[in-house]
């Protein structure tokens, strides 16, 4: 197995920011190597896709345990709601620039042009490939330095709010406690051009409409109504 780029030195100096050591560069090279490299490059046959897959669910189970042991006073909805925020493309992109990910990343000429570098998602599937490539080379041992050094103080920054930022969610939990129902969502109208269009949409929860919203995607729209609506529910 052929993989370019990276060499000792560049990787030692991501080693140290990940707290964690490899025995075998290669899976650590594999990890950042997005899937246009071995697309664009001969004798480049591997892509981090299957270690982000192995990363994301090793992740999810670590998080899990830990908010568990660390969170006695916190029911599921609570853990869960932690758990998401933790976990969720926007924080691990998030965290991925504050170590300067991007800047290690094998991708090719066209992704390279195109931002590649810089992008959302291919700096949260590098993060979780590198997640799995620790614990395929380190176990659970290894896992857990990397988990102590980048994760932990993000968790212990998380404020009482475990809805911070997700209106959907926090109706979502109030119409189940009080109603035992979920929100329903509804497109009234859409106008303008498709590259340019504006999306209504109203919230109904327990058969009353009680939010409207206006967006340039129907997820944007939603989210507005839900704040409306929670806004009318505290009131």
């Amino acid at each position: 197995m052929r993989l370019l780029g990276l060499n000792r030195d560049t990787l030692r100096r991501l080693e140290k920011t990940l707290g964690y050591r490899f025995r075998n560069r290669a899976l650590l090279k594999m990890a950042l190597t997005h899937r246009s490299q071995r697309f664009e490059s001969d004798g480049v046959d591997v892509d981090n896709q299957r270690l982000e897959f192995l990363g994301d669910a090793v992740l999810g189970f670590v998080t899990a345990a830990y908010l568990y042991a660390t969170r006695q006073d916190k029911d599921e909805g609570v853990l869960t709601a932690l758990r998401s925020r933790v976990t969720s493309g926007k924080a691990l992109a998030s965290l991925a620039r504050t170590i300067d990910l991007g800047t290690y990343l094998l991708v090719g000429k066209g992704e390279e042009r195109s931002g590649g570098r810089e992008r959302a998602s291919n700096l949260t599937d590098a993060l979780e490939a590198i997640l799995g490539a620790v614990y395929l080379d380190g176990g659970t041992r290894g896992f857990d330095k990397v988990f102590a050094r980048l994760f932990r103080p993000l968790i212990e920054g998380l404020g009482d709010d475990v809805w911070h930022g997700n209106p959907k969610g926090k109706l979502q939990e109030y119409a189940q406690a009080q109603w035992r129902c979920s929100p329903s969502y509804h497109l009234v109208s859409s106008q303008g051009p498709a590259h340019a269009a504006t999306f209504t949409v109203e919230v109904e929860v327990n058969g009353r409409r009680c939010g409207r919203g206006e967006g340039r995607s129907k997820q944007d729209a939603e989210r507005l109504a839900a704040t409306v609506a929670l806004e009318g529910i505290q009131d």
